[in-house]
C-alpha cells in the first residue's frame, strides 16, 4: 500500500530541475536529497506492521489474563488513515495558477507583437548618426523642435520651458 501511494505521487525530478534557476540549484539538490531520504525510510518499513506472537508472551508473563487483555485491546485498536482534506484546495490552486499562466501568456503575446511592431519601425529608420534634423522631425514629430508651431527657450528641455501658470516677472 505504501509503495502504491508513493508511486502515485512520484515527482519528475528531471523536469523540475529544468525549471530551477541556476542560483537555486544548491537548495534544489538539498530538497531532492531530503525527499530521497524520506522515500528510502518509508520503503524500508513493511506495508503492514509485523504480527505479534501472543503465545510467546502468554508463556512468559506470569500474570494471568494480562496478555489476553492486551491482545483484546490491541486487536480492537484501529487507527484510521487521516482523511485527505487538502487535495481539493491544492487542485483549486493549481487551476488558478494555470489560468494566471494562460492569461500571462496571452498578455505577453500581445506585448511581443507590439514590441515587434516598434522594432520593425526602428529598424526601418535611418541610423541616428546618419540622420539630419529633417529626418529626425519626420521620424519623431512630437520630439523634434518646431520653432513656428511650438517655440521653446534654450536649452529646449521640457523642464526649462515656462508653464501655463507662469507669469513673467514684473507683470501682475
Amino acid at each position: 500500500m505504501a509503495a502504491k501511494r508513493i508511486a502515485q505521487s512520484s515527482i519528475n525530478w528531471a523536469q523540475m530541475a529544468e525549471r530551477v534557476p541556476p542560483h537555486q540549484k544548491g537548495l534544489f539538490q538539498q530538497f531532492k536529497s531530503k525527499s530521497d531520504q524520506y522515500l528510502r525510510r518509508v520503503m524500508e518499513n513493511p506495508e503492514k506492521a509485523p504480527e505479534i506472537n501472543w503465545g510467546f508472551y502468554k508463556s512468559r508473563v506470569p500474570v494471568a489474563g494480562m496478555v489476553d487483555e492486551f491482545q483484546k485491546q490491541y486487536s480492537a485498536l484501529k487507527i484510521p488513515y487521516p482523511p485527505d482534506t487538502v487535495s481539493s484546495q491544492i487542485d483549486a490552486q493549481e487551476q488558478e495558477v494555470k489560468t494566471e499562466i494562460e492569461k500571462f501568456k496571452r498578455e505577453s503575446g500581445a506585448r511581443i507583437s507590439e514590441y515587434e511592431k516598434q522594432l520593425a519601425h526602428l529598424t526601418s529608420l535611418i541610423p541616428f548618426d546618419q540622420m539630419t534634423m529633417e529626418d529626425f522631425r519626420d521620424a519623431y514629430p512630437e520630439q523634434a523642435l518646431d520653432p513656428i508651431n511650438r517655440p521653446t527657450f534654450w536649452p529646449h528641455r521640457p523642464e526649462d520651458q515656462p508653464g501655463p501658470n507662469d507669469v513673467p516677472s514684473g507683470h501682475h
